[in-house]
């Protein structure tokens, strides 16, 4: 066995595989990229050369497995190495991010099969954390979707900067439980309420907000399912619209200090239903805020890798059935960001953030989806288009070729995070009685079933939404 990175991560498995032999492993070089350290021993054991070497010493050394320790690295030094094995046939692990070396040492239960988020990640973060735990420490923190992919990383995350409580929500009693016992298990020390109940319900969410009165609310509930939400016009609009209003006027009332609002990429000139009831959702915290103390802020983000509904679970699948996997279209692109990432960006920008503020996290380049898919047939061992077939299927209403993170009518400026910038909308307040007015009856129809109507008043909130293309006659007759 050869472990990739002679560093703390590397010297602590090579030195809990020497006590346990047991397992039959026997490491037999270590690799690392700082040259200087070639000659050198780590844990009795020599460094033999650099990453790039890993085929060649390999075979010299008789070793069959790899294990990549670079807890660090970026991704592109992952992919370098991972290629490398693929094409010498080396079955090779991956240690995590170091963020779970923070939590821990490195065990060789952590090693697992590299993922298409090891070939993406970027070089580390680095975080103001001292705003951060300023602004969460000793405060009630109440998080929406809770159990989503979004919301249970949050509450992990949030667990490390002391809040008085977590309270987790979630309409999914399955999700809230599993997120409640992890957060019970992992992080004793920080008090958990698990809360299952709609967004939508008015009466409950008063009632829950005056209840435990979260000092901060980060709202990460939504429907996201692009092609889904065209089907049900209604259903985006009343839990996307409908809630977050819900929420907000909750926590108005409540005395809350701080709402963050999680929005997305696609509420950029959006031309889906899903896109579209999110822009929304921006415009009812935009109207909201000027009335009231709470703090409005909105962070708005790409796609996060694997996620629920992700096409990274898709591909998975696909793969797993033998192919074809589908794509629809050769130059589709998105925004990708892991979902660690994405939670340390999104709690960083909250803590800087001031109010009717519009957060975007820097997504990195876009990511060619037939890239992903072929990255991911190769990790699973197969060659694309030989073993595993590509099907590129057409795009399905509601979506675009490519994402955009923020409109031209609104003016950027720099925050002292590399990694996120703030996008000022233009001023709301001559027209905000108007839109109240027909973000109401935008509710009204919606909850009418009315999705003539609740198309063409999003059409009229948002001008780049198109309710011909996300009304069919079988649709509109339901």
């Amino acid at each position: 066995m050869i472990i990739c990175g002679a560093g703390e991560a590397g010297e602590m498995i090579a030195r809990e595989i020497a006590k346990h032999p047991r397992l039959g492993l026997r490491v037999v070089a270590f690799l690392d990229d700082e040259r200087a350290k070639t000659g050198e021993e780590v844990a009795g054991v020599p460094v033999a050369g650099v990453t790039a070497e890993v085929a060649n010493q390999a075979e010299r050394l008789e070793a069959d497995e790899v294990l990549i320790a670079m807890p660090s690295a970026s991704g592109d030094a992952v992919r370098r190495i991972a290629e490398i094995c693929i094409a010498a046939e080396l079955t090779y692990r991956i240690l995590p991010g170091i963020f779970e070396i923070i939590h821990g040492d490195a065990r060789l239960s952590q090693l697992r099969e590299v993922e298409v988020e090891d070939l993406l990640k970027r070089d580390p973060i680095e975080l103001d954390l001292e705003s951060i735990r300023e602004s969460v420490s000793g405060r009630n923190i109440l998080v929406t979707g809770a159990g989503g992919s979004i919301g249970s990383e949050l509450c992990r995350q949030l667990t490390s900067f002391d809040p008085a409580s977590l309270l987790l929500l979630g309409h999914g009693e399955n999700s809230v439980f599993n997120i409640a016992l992890e957060i019970e298990q992992k992080f004793p020390a920080t008090p958990a309420v698990a809360l299952v109940g709609d967004i939508r319900d008015r009466g409950t969410m008063h009632a829950t907000f005056k209840q435990y009165r979260p000092d901060i609310v980060y709202h990460a509930a939504a429907h996201k399912h692009i092609t889904l939400m065209e089907q049900n016009v209604e259903e985006a609009v009343k839990n996307n619209v409908t809630g977050t209003r819900t929420l907000a006027e909750a926590a108005i009332e409540a005395g809350t200090g701080r709402f963050i609002l999680i929005s997305t990429d696609k509420a950029v000139n959006p031309v889906s239903t899903m896109g579209a009831s999110k822009m929304v959702a921006e415009m009812v915290v935009q109207c909201i805020r000027e009335t009231t103390t709470t703090d409005f802020i909105t962070v708005r983000f790409g796609n996060v890798l694997g996620s629920r509904g992700s096409v990274i679970t898709l591909f998975k699948k696909q793969i797993a059935q033998g192919g074809p996997v589908t794509i629809t279209h050769r130059d589709m692109t998105r925004y990708f960001m892991t979902v660690y990432e994405a939670v340390q960006l999104l709690i960083q920008a909250s803590a800087i953030g001031h109010d009717g503020e519009i957060m975007i996290l820097d997504m990195g380049k876009p990511v060619r989806i037939a890239d992903l898919a072929y990255d991911l047939i190769r990790l699973s061992g197969y060659v694309p288009e030989k073993d595993i077939g590509i099907e590129y299927v057409g795009i399905k209403r509601g979506e675009r070729l490519s994402e955009e993170l923020f409109a031209s009518y609104e003016d950027l400026k720099e925050t002292p995070i590399e990694e996120i910038m703030v996008a000022i909308p233009p001023p709301i307040s001559a027209k905000a009685d108007l839109v109240k007015y027909k973000i109401e009856k935008l509710e009204e129809a919606a909850a009418a079933m009315d999705l003539e109507t609740t198309a063409q008043l999003l059409r009229e909130l948002v001008p780049t939404y198109d309710p011909e293309a996300a009304v069919s006659p079988d649709l509109a007759s339901r």
